[in-house]
């Protein structure tokens, strides 16, 4: 037998992440998007601060909507924020839900 040595720094993660049931959400939306023709690439960074989701309409652009995830905000405005093109805050709150609303909105069509 030998002696286990716990591993340094396991206390604190190092990087904010999304968990499988908020991944789960922002994957679903963003298949939906796609097939609606909207969003054609996206991109995950997973920083010391926050989690960014960027969904983007071709390669060459800025994300058109980025969704963040910053647990220091959690007691705050919220962690959750919806930001559009130019880094504006379009929405923020504490669940991720009704933060990613208005862009599910725009996957809602009249049928007569």
């Amino acid at each position: 037998m030998g002696i286990v040595t716990p591993f340094p720094h396991a206390q604190q993660p190092n990087q904010v992440g999304f968990d499988r049931l908020e991944l789960g959400r922002i994957l679903d939306l963003y298949g939906r998007m796609v097939a609606a023709g909207h969003w054609r690439y996206y991109a995950i960074d997973l920083g010391q601060d926050a989690a960014v989701f960027a969904a983007f309409r071709r390669a060459a652009e800025r994300p058109e909507f980025r969704i963040e995830k910053r647990p220091a905000l959690r007691n705050r405005q919220g962690m959750w924020a919806l930001l559009g093109e130019h880094g504006a805050v379009l929405k923020r709150g504490h669940e991720l839900g009704p933060v990613l609303a208005p862009v599910e909105r725009r996957l809602m069509k009249l049928v007569d």
